[in-house]
């Protein structure tokens, strides 16, 4: 019986720090997760997660959507660069484009994102200064599947903190990225030991 593991295939949309990006490429450095990022695909060439794909000599594209060009022409480039690869996931990690019902369609099962907040709560943006607002005791992240409607995907891992008295949206937003850090790397860990079973 072989014991070989069989690392994931993984594509990455980007478009800013790309934290979350570099704490996968970290993860696979320290071999607590078995994958290899095929791609990372910006929509902003300011993207300063790509200098994060650059360190690791990690191949890197920016496609910039064009004038005048809807979110089913873009996703379809997406889905030509993405479908030759032949992915095993497709990580969305602080990719601020909402897919297309295409793109969804087409990686059904294979697209997941990240989300800071513990879901089915606080969707959508802002989350940080909501729970705030909201005077919630917890806070979180959650990695979930990607689906059509907005941050409602199946939930594959989540975390959760307290609210400290002195938390602001800022502080909050800081541990909650620590959070993320650890359990993207854990969910596609744990995705890649569910397919290989």
């Amino acid at each position: 019986m072989s014991t070989e593991v069989k690392p994931f295939k993984l594509v990455v949309l980007i478009s800013g720090e790309g934290s979350n990006l570099k704490a996968i490429i970290d993860a696979i450095a320290a071999k607590s997760l078995h994958a290899h990022i095929a791609l990372v695909i910006s929509h902003r060439a300011t993207a300063n997660g790509l200098n994060h794909a650059r360190n690791a000599n990690i191949p890197f594209i920016i496609l910039r959507p064009k004038k005048g060009q809807t979110r089913a022409q873009y996703d379809q480039k997406l889905i030509d660069e993405i479908m030759p690869l032949q992915v095993d996931l497709i990580i969305l990690a602080g990719f601020m484009r909402i897919l297309s019902s295409e793109f969804i369609q087409k990686f059904k099962g294979k697209t997941i994102n990240i989300h800071p907040s513990l879901l089915p709560q606080y969707k959508g943006l802002d989350t940080h200064q909501r729970v705030i607002d909201a005077d919630e005791k917890f806070h979180g992240a959650s990695v979930h599947y990607v689906t059509e409607d907005l941050d409602a995907g199946k939930i594959i891992l989540q975390s959760r903190i307290q609210i400290l008295a002195e938390d602001t949206a800022t502080s909050l937003k800081q541990r909650i990225h620590q959070e993320e850090h650890i359990i993207y790397p854990r969910a596609i860990e744990w995705l890649r030991t569910q397919a290989n079973r």
